[in-house]
């Protein structure tokens, strides 16, 4: 054999596989967790075949099939999409607890930097109005008029 064909045969060997590491669906990141960015696009393989879209997006929409299957009499499938339904609307609240957790993360962080300051004497960025940040409208108007 050739030292060029080597090659070649891993790439033959390796076709119509999965990329390493990769598991199924491809709506987790690394560490098994859920991506907290509300705009991820999931696949989705449910009982009509695959559809892609974000979280509230699969959510309305299974819902809506699962309605529409309710309506057609097929409580089978109707239960299916909801169960679906029911997984997104789930993903979408751990996005939003994730979201307001880390809100608060930030509140505390900034309390703690203006207390901080505040028993250093010091002024917060942007207090003293020189080179931190933007004059306010009544230092503007003190400099107008002096």
């Amino acid at each position: 054999m050739k030292p060029g064909n080597n090659m070649n045969v891993k790439r033959l060997r390796n076709r119509n596989h999965r990329p390493s590491g990769g598991g199924g669906g491809g709506s987790r990141n690394l560490n098994g967790q859920i991506p907290l960015n509300r705009n991820h696009v999931f696949d989705s393989s449910g009982p009509e075949g695959r559809i892609r879209g974000t979280a509230q997006q699969l959510f309305e929409k299974y819902l809506q099939l699962g309605r529409d299957a309710t309506g057609a009499g097929d409580r089978v499938t109707a239960e299916a999409f909801f169960q679906h339904a029911e997984h997104y609307f789930r993903i979408l609240n751990a996005m939003t607890q994730a979201a307001q957790q880390a809100q608060q993360e930030r509140q505390e962080r900034l309390a703690g930097r203006r207390t901080q300051h505040a028993q250093q004497g010091q002024p917060e960025e942007g207090e003293d109005g020189d080179e931190d940040g933007p004059a306010s409208d009544e230092e503007e108007e003190e400099a107008v008029a002096s």
